[in-house]
């Protein structure tokens, strides 16, 4: 490598050094080229070391590093066109020689090829493009974070007023569109690595809701005896919204199911989606209810194999509303939820967790690789569940007055530890007196601590009950074969026991 100032001569025939230094090089064909550097020698040096990197790199058929790829990202345009047209980098796989809109056609492409539907594409190409455009960005240099936030923010600001939900939906599609860049390897990195989107529990704008079973007989009912709107007749709509809630299957998934996507002549009948249809891009079994099965034989009989099961329209959502309508179902209720046609799939979720199926069971059922989303975004209790909830806790309105004093239901001290051991007292009822100075109920023979001599020891703790009895005096030291004994037998035995024990 040569670093040099270019010489040249000025209109009046002086000789004159170039302002920018240049670099000369041996490239991988082994031909010496010669390249702009800059006004720095320091910079041009530089400059020329990581050429020789790229040479060295194309000598060996390797790719260049991440260091070196960022470094080839921070180029001049000039700069990088010309390594490029000596063959040193790949048009295909650097961001910085090509404008963001070839790059995000590349994008729309990935996408389609990787078996997302035409719907999925254009709506993640949508937006990232109008936030790339909205920031002003040309180059992929010129993305940044904070100048996507700053974007992102004005628009929940200003005209468009955008909720939390789409906040994040936009930087999710700007987010997705760095990830093909880099692992493409266009790029080194994503400069929006690290960057969270915002909470939208605090900022929910479409809530939806669970339909509770009397709204849903209502609507099937209605809907069953309606006439025909938007391209689908009555019974027509109320199989879509039945097979909805008992399956949980989403509007584009109903859209895309044929007749042979119902497997009805088996034990156990079920419905499949394909993986270019489902959210999670994986094929779904979906089991079917007897009784669903039983319906869906003469609906589809009549069809051809590959012919479309139902007619669903692309606003399924305003079909759905009129039918909420003529049901006199309200769309919106008091909490300022929304029943649209994807609350069918969060009525079949609530359901199924109310009705006491396991969770693990339910997320299955519901194809979500998140419990949390099960339990918490589609699982709501309605009022009554809260009610039953409510109805097991224990009763505390009123207890009985003995109750309150002693803690033993009346029966006294001596009763207490007999329950405690599984056994029955053998005091006669009318032997349990009323202590009127302290409000307990003791049996007779049973003394408190101050009142008297109790077993040969004088005084005691005040306040305290005491028994003769050694059974309920001293339990542990008591042999457990003669604890059963009658009282009677009890004084004559404890000399014995006390001996066993030694």
């Amino acid at each position: 490598m040569r670093v040099f100032k270019a010489t040249y001569r000025d209109r009046q025939g002086r000789t004159r050094e170039s302002a920018r230094w240049y670099v000369e090089i041996r490239d991988h064909l082994e031909t010496v080229r010669r390249m702009r550097g800059f006004t720095d020698r320091k910079v041009s040096e530089e400059f020329g070391r990581n050429v020789e990197r790229l040479v060295d790199c194309r000598r060996g058929g390797v790719a260049p590093d991440a260091a070196l790829m960022r470094w080839v990202e921070s180029l001049p345009p000039a700069q990088h066109d010309r390594l490029t047209a000596l063959g040193l980098l790949n048009p295909d796989r650097v961001a910085a020689g090509k404008p963001l809109s070839e790059h995000l056609h590349d994008f729309a492409k990935f996408l389609r090829d990787r078996g997302n539907t035409e719907k999925h594409v254009r709506l993640v190409s949508m937006r990232a493009q109008k936030a790339i455009e909205g920031c002003g960005f040309v180059q992929w240099t010129d993305i940044t974070a904070d100048k996507v936030m700053a974007y992102l923010d004005a628009l929940r600001a200003g005209g468009e007023g955008i909720g939390a939900q789409t906040f994040n939906f936009y930087l999710q599609a700007v987010k997705q569109f760095c990830r093909f860049m880099v692992k493409t390897r266009r790029a080194s990195e994503s400069p929006l690595v690290g960057v969270e989107g915002l909470n939208v529990r605090t900022d929910r704008r479409h809530d939806r809701r669970a339909l509770t079973v009397d709204e849903l007989r209502r609507l099937l009912d209605v809907t069953r005896n309606g006439a025909k709107h938007h391209g689908m007749t009555g019974p027509e709509r109320a199989m879509l919204y039945k097979l909805a809630v008992e399956t949980g299957l989403r509007a584009g998934e109903l859209r895309s199911l044929t007749k042979a996507s119902f497997h009805l002549d088996t034990a156990r009948p079920s419905v499949t989606v394909s993986a270019a249809y489902s959210k999670n891009r994986t094929e779904a079994d979906i089991p079917l209810k007897a009784d669903m099965a039983e319906e869906l034989r003469p609906f589809l009989a009549s069809r051809l194999p590959n012919a479309p099961a139902f007619s669903v329209p692309q606003k399924a959502y305003e079909m759905f509303r009129t039918d909420l309508e003529a049901g006199g179902i309200p769309y919106v209720d008091e909490a300022g939820r929304v029943a649209d046609f994807h609350s069918l799939r969060h009525t079949f979720i609530t359901n199924l967790v109310t009705s006491g199926v396991n969770p693990k069971v339910a997320q299955a059922l519901a194809r979500h690789s998140d419990i949390k989303l099960t339990m918490d975004r589609y699982t709501h209790l309605l009022l009554d569940e809260k009610r039953k909830g409510l109805d097991a806790l224990p009763d505390l309105s009123s207890a009985p007055e003995s109750r309150a004093a002693t803690g033993t239901d009346g029966r006294g001290v001596l009763a207490f530890c007999l329950a405690s051991e599984g056994r029955e007292s053998d005091i006669p009822g009318d032997q349990v007196r009323q202590t009127e100075t302290e409000g307990q109920v003791r049996p007779e023979g049973v003394q408190t601590a101050g009142e008297g001599v109790l077993a040969g020891v004088e005084g005691g703790t005040p306040g305290a009950i005491r028994t003769r009895d050694l059974r309920f005096r001293k339990p542990p030291l008591y042999p457990t074969e003669l604890r059963a004994q009658p009282r009677g037998q009890s004084s004559e035995c404890t000399t014995q026991g006390r001996t066993d024990r030694r």
